[in-house]
Protein backbone atom coordinates (compact mmCIF):
# COMPACT_ATOMS: atom_id res chain seq x y z
CA UNK A 1 0.00 0.00 0.00
CA UNK A 2 1.44 3.85 -0.80
CA UNK A 3 0.78 6.92 1.12
CA UNK A 4 0.73 9.92 -0.50
CA UNK A 5 0.93 12.74 1.52
CA UNK A 6 -0.92 16.59 0.78
CA UNK A 7 0.80 18.42 -2.01
CA UNK A 8 -0.33 21.63 -0.19
CA UNK A 9 0.54 23.89 -3.28
CA UNK A 10 -1.22 22.02 -5.71
CA UNK A 11 -4.13 21.37 -3.55
CA UNK A 12 -4.51 25.13 -3.05
CA UNK A 13 -4.38 25.38 -6.78
CA UNK A 14 -6.77 23.74 -7.73
CA UNK A 15 -9.28 25.10 -4.75
CA UNK A 16 -8.97 28.70 -5.84
CA UNK A 17 -9.40 27.36 -9.49
CA UNK A 18 -12.74 25.57 -8.13
CA UNK A 19 -14.02 28.19 -6.25
CA UNK A 20 -12.90 30.71 -8.92
CA UNK A 21 -15.08 29.12 -11.67
CA UNK A 22 -18.35 28.25 -9.40
CA UNK A 23 -18.64 32.08 -8.77
CA UNK A 24 -21.28 34.25 -11.00
CA UNK A 25 -20.18 37.17 -12.58
CA UNK A 26 -23.49 38.58 -12.32
CA UNK A 27 -23.27 38.90 -8.34
CA UNK A 28 -20.31 40.72 -8.60
CA UNK A 29 -21.87 43.37 -11.25
CA UNK A 30 -19.60 42.35 -14.27
CA UNK A 31 -21.54 41.21 -16.66
CA UNK A 32 -22.12 44.01 -18.34
CA UNK A 33 -18.81 45.14 -18.12
CA UNK A 34 -17.24 41.52 -20.01
CA UNK A 35 -19.56 40.26 -22.06
CA UNK A 36 -17.57 37.28 -23.52
CA UNK A 37 -16.95 34.29 -21.56
CA UNK A 38 -15.40 31.02 -23.03
CA UNK A 39 -15.42 29.88 -19.41
CA UNK A 40 -17.11 29.81 -16.10
CA UNK A 41 -16.90 31.97 -13.09
CA UNK A 42 -14.62 35.00 -12.72
CA UNK A 43 -11.57 35.73 -14.49
CA UNK A 44 -8.64 35.92 -12.89
CA UNK A 45 -7.95 39.22 -13.26
CA UNK A 46 -11.43 39.78 -11.59
CA UNK A 47 -10.03 38.26 -8.43
CA UNK A 48 -7.32 39.79 -7.87
CA UNK A 49 -8.58 42.99 -8.27
CA UNK A 50 -11.67 41.96 -5.74
CA UNK A 51 -8.93 40.88 -3.63
CA UNK A 52 -6.37 43.80 -3.79
CA UNK A 53 -3.74 41.69 -5.32
CA UNK A 54 -2.22 41.71 -8.57
CA UNK A 55 -2.89 39.04 -11.42
CA UNK A 56 0.21 37.93 -11.68
CA UNK A 57 0.89 36.46 -8.15
CA UNK A 58 -3.00 34.82 -8.19
CA UNK A 59 -1.88 32.99 -11.11
CA UNK A 60 1.14 31.88 -9.79
CA UNK A 61 -1.22 30.56 -6.80
CA UNK A 62 -3.63 28.81 -9.47
CA UNK A 63 -0.61 27.36 -10.86
CA UNK A 64 0.78 25.68 -7.52
CA UNK A 65 4.19 27.42 -7.84
CA UNK A 66 4.74 27.01 -3.57
CA UNK A 67 3.55 30.40 -2.52
CA UNK A 68 2.89 31.02 0.86
CA UNK A 69 0.57 33.88 1.04
CA UNK A 70 0.16 35.98 3.85
CA UNK A 71 -3.14 35.55 6.44
CA UNK A 72 -3.94 39.42 5.36
CA UNK A 73 -3.41 37.91 1.24
CA UNK A 74 -5.37 34.67 2.47
CA UNK A 75 -8.41 36.89 4.11
CA UNK A 76 -8.45 38.94 0.74
CA UNK A 77 -9.07 35.80 -1.11
CA UNK A 78 -11.54 34.36 0.89
CA UNK A 79 -13.42 37.54 0.89
CA UNK A 80 -13.13 38.14 -2.90
CA UNK A 81 -14.28 34.04 -3.03
CA UNK A 82 -17.08 34.53 -0.83
CA UNK A 83 -16.06 31.49 0.90
CA UNK A 84 -18.35 30.12 3.60
CA UNK A 85 -16.95 29.71 7.36
CA UNK A 86 -15.39 26.32 6.62
CA UNK A 87 -14.00 27.12 3.58
CA UNK A 88 -12.54 29.88 4.53
CA UNK A 89 -10.90 27.80 7.63
CA UNK A 90 -10.23 25.37 4.77
CA UNK A 91 -7.91 27.85 2.93
CA UNK A 92 -6.26 28.99 5.84
CA UNK A 93 -5.38 25.41 6.61
CA UNK A 94 -3.85 24.69 3.33
CA UNK A 95 -1.40 27.96 3.38
CA UNK A 96 -0.49 27.25 7.06
CA UNK A 97 -1.74 30.54 8.28
CA UNK A 98 -3.94 31.35 11.24
CA UNK A 99 -7.32 33.07 10.04
CA UNK A 100 -8.06 36.58 11.91
CA UNK A 101 -10.78 36.37 14.74
CA UNK A 102 -13.62 35.63 12.25
CA UNK A 103 -16.16 37.97 14.22
CA UNK A 104 -17.56 38.79 17.54
CA UNK A 105 -18.92 36.37 19.97
CA UNK A 106 -22.27 35.06 19.97
CA UNK A 107 -24.41 36.51 23.18
CA UNK A 108 -26.79 34.28 23.14
CA UNK A 109 -27.42 31.01 22.55
CA UNK A 110 -28.45 29.18 19.40
CA UNK A 111 -31.72 28.04 19.98
CA UNK A 112 -30.31 24.46 19.16
CA UNK A 113 -28.09 24.55 22.07
CA UNK A 114 -29.93 26.01 24.34
CA UNK A 115 -32.43 23.02 23.90
CA UNK A 116 -29.51 21.06 24.09
CA UNK A 117 -28.23 22.43 27.12
CA UNK A 118 -31.96 21.89 28.95
CA UNK A 119 -32.06 17.88 27.30
CA UNK A 120 -28.51 17.14 29.43
CA UNK A 121 -30.61 17.03 32.37
CA UNK A 122 -29.51 15.51 34.82
CA UNK A 123 -26.03 16.24 34.17
CA UNK A 124 -25.53 20.38 34.73
CA UNK A 125 -24.79 22.08 31.61
CA UNK A 126 -23.84 25.42 30.80
CA UNK A 127 -23.16 27.00 27.58
CA UNK A 128 -20.44 29.74 27.34
CA UNK A 129 -18.72 32.01 24.45
CA UNK A 130 -14.96 32.28 24.09
CA UNK A 131 -14.69 35.14 27.04
CA UNK A 132 -16.65 32.84 29.57
CA UNK A 133 -19.96 35.13 29.03
CA UNK A 134 -22.58 32.18 30.12
CA UNK A 135 -25.28 31.67 27.01
CA UNK A 136 -27.55 28.60 28.49
CA UNK A 137 -27.77 26.84 31.41
CA UNK A 138 -30.22 23.82 32.33
CA UNK A 139 -31.94 23.18 36.15
CA UNK A 140 -29.25 21.20 37.54
CA UNK A 141 -26.85 23.91 36.87
CA UNK A 142 -28.51 26.77 39.12
CA UNK A 143 -29.08 24.12 41.56
CA UNK A 144 -25.53 22.97 41.74
CA UNK A 145 -23.78 27.05 41.43
CA UNK A 146 -25.95 29.74 40.97
CA UNK A 147 -29.53 30.59 39.78
CA UNK A 148 -28.05 33.12 36.67
CA UNK A 149 -31.44 34.19 35.59
CA UNK A 150 -31.27 36.58 39.21
CA UNK A 151 -28.28 38.05 37.74
CA UNK A 152 -28.13 40.94 35.25
CA UNK A 153 -26.33 39.94 31.67
CA UNK A 154 -23.11 41.67 32.16
CA UNK A 155 -22.53 39.21 35.48
CA UNK A 156 -22.76 36.35 34.07
CA UNK A 157 -19.24 35.43 33.09
CA UNK A 158 -17.58 32.69 34.91
CA UNK A 159 -14.63 34.79 35.45
CA UNK A 160 -15.86 37.56 37.22
CA UNK A 161 -18.36 35.81 39.46
CA UNK A 162 -15.08 32.92 40.90
CA UNK A 163 -13.50 36.33 41.47
CA UNK A 164 -16.22 39.09 42.86
CA UNK A 165 -19.54 36.50 43.40
CA UNK A 166 -19.68 35.80 47.58
CA UNK A 167 -21.15 32.31 46.92
CA UNK A 168 -19.12 31.28 44.46
CA UNK A 169 -15.92 32.88 45.20
CA UNK A 170 -16.54 30.51 48.69
CA UNK A 171 -17.92 27.17 46.40
CA UNK A 172 -14.15 25.60 45.33
CA UNK A 173 -12.62 23.85 47.98
CA UNK A 174 -9.60 24.06 45.14
CA UNK A 175 -10.08 27.13 44.57
CA UNK A 176 -6.17 28.61 44.22
CA UNK A 177 -6.22 25.84 41.16
CA UNK A 178 -9.54 26.44 39.74
CA UNK A 179 -8.77 30.31 39.81
CA UNK A 180 -5.39 29.99 38.13
CA UNK A 181 -6.54 27.57 35.69
CA UNK A 182 -9.07 30.50 34.95
CA UNK A 183 -7.19 33.15 34.07
CA UNK A 184 -5.19 31.35 32.52
CA UNK A 185 -7.90 30.02 29.80
CA UNK A 186 -9.04 34.12 29.91
CA UNK A 187 -5.33 35.28 28.58
CA UNK A 188 -5.46 32.48 26.12
CA UNK A 189 -9.25 33.73 24.65
CA UNK A 190 -7.78 37.47 24.87
CA UNK A 191 -4.76 36.85 22.62
CA UNK A 192 -6.59 34.96 20.15
CA UNK A 193 -9.38 37.65 19.99
CA UNK A 194 -7.46 40.91 20.09
CA UNK A 195 -9.86 42.89 18.64
CA UNK A 196 -12.65 41.87 21.03
CA UNK A 197 -13.51 45.07 22.85
CA UNK A 198 -15.72 43.79 25.83
CA UNK A 199 -12.95 40.70 26.66
CA UNK A 200 -10.70 43.73 26.92
CA UNK A 201 -13.02 45.46 29.09
CA UNK A 202 -13.52 42.49 31.22
CA UNK A 203 -9.78 42.02 31.82
CA UNK A 204 -8.92 45.61 33.11
CA UNK A 205 -11.81 45.89 34.96
CA UNK A 206 -11.13 42.88 37.10
CA UNK A 207 -7.09 44.26 36.96
CA UNK A 208 -8.27 47.12 38.58
CA UNK A 209 -11.01 45.52 41.52
CA UNK A 210 -9.16 42.55 42.04
CA UNK A 211 -5.35 41.98 43.63
CA UNK A 212 -5.96 38.21 43.52
CA UNK A 213 -7.11 38.60 39.47
CA UNK A 214 -3.87 41.13 38.73
CA UNK A 215 -1.42 38.91 40.28
CA UNK A 216 -2.25 35.68 38.33
CA UNK A 217 -2.79 37.48 34.95
CA UNK A 218 1.31 38.87 35.28
CA UNK A 219 2.46 35.52 35.62
CA UNK A 220 1.57 35.52 32.08
CA UNK A 221 0.41 31.40 32.07
CA UNK A 222 -1.78 30.09 28.81
CA UNK A 223 -3.86 27.14 29.09
CA UNK A 224 -6.56 25.75 27.60
CA UNK A 225 -8.30 22.31 29.28
CA UNK A 226 -10.93 20.35 27.72
CA UNK A 227 -11.17 18.02 30.64
CA UNK A 228 -10.72 17.58 34.48
CA UNK A 229 -12.21 17.65 37.81
CA UNK A 230 -13.25 19.80 40.80
CA UNK A 231 -14.86 19.64 43.95
CA UNK A 232 -17.38 21.87 45.57
CA UNK A 233 -18.82 22.84 48.63
CA UNK A 234 -21.71 23.39 48.49
CA UNK A 235 -23.93 25.16 51.45
CA UNK A 236 -27.00 22.47 51.15
CA UNK A 237 -25.66 19.05 49.82
CA UNK A 238 -21.73 19.55 51.02
CA UNK A 239 -19.08 18.25 49.44
CA UNK A 240 -19.71 17.22 45.87
CA UNK A 241 -16.95 15.74 43.71
CA UNK A 242 -17.15 16.48 40.28
CA UNK A 243 -15.31 16.09 36.53
CA UNK A 244 -15.88 17.91 33.74
CA UNK A 245 -15.83 17.84 30.00
CA UNK A 246 -15.57 20.87 27.56
CA UNK A 247 -17.28 20.59 23.98
CA UNK A 248 -16.89 22.42 21.01
CA UNK A 249 -20.14 22.42 18.64
CA UNK A 250 -19.08 22.51 14.56
CA UNK A 251 -21.51 24.51 14.05
CA UNK A 252 -20.46 27.68 16.60
CA UNK A 253 -16.93 26.90 17.61
CA UNK A 254 -17.29 30.46 19.63
CA UNK A 255 -19.34 28.63 21.78
CA UNK A 256 -18.45 25.59 24.93
CA UNK A 257 -20.15 23.40 25.97
CA UNK A 258 -19.52 22.69 29.75
CA UNK A 259 -20.72 19.11 30.93
CA UNK A 260 -20.24 17.76 34.74
CA UNK A 261 -20.42 14.89 36.09
CA UNK A 262 -20.52 13.14 39.71
CA UNK A 263 -16.88 11.86 40.09
CA UNK A 264 -17.94 9.09 42.79
CA UNK A 265 -20.84 7.40 44.29
CA UNK A 266 -21.99 9.95 47.48
CA UNK A 267 -21.01 12.83 44.82
CA UNK A 268 -23.67 11.60 42.71
CA UNK A 269 -25.73 10.81 45.58
CA UNK A 270 -25.33 14.32 46.91
CA UNK A 271 -26.11 15.79 43.49
CA UNK A 272 -29.47 14.00 43.43
CA UNK A 273 -30.40 15.21 46.18
CA UNK A 274 -29.77 18.58 45.49
CA UNK A 275 -31.12 18.20 42.14
CA UNK A 276 -34.38 16.64 42.82
CA UNK A 277 -33.74 13.23 41.16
Amino acid sequence: MTTHTVDTAQELAAFLRARRERLDPRDFGLAARRQARRTPGLRREEVAELAGVSVDYVVRLEQGRGLRPSSEVVEALARALRLPAAERAYLFDLTRQRPRDPGPPATAAPAPLAGLVTDLSPLPALLLNHRFDILAWNREATRLLLDFATLPPARRNAMWLCLRHPRVRELYVDRDRVLREGVAHLRTAWAAHPQDRALTGLVDELLAADPEFARLWAERDVKVTGRGSKVVRHPDAGRIALDFEVLVPLQDPDQRLLLFRPADPDSRAALERLCGG
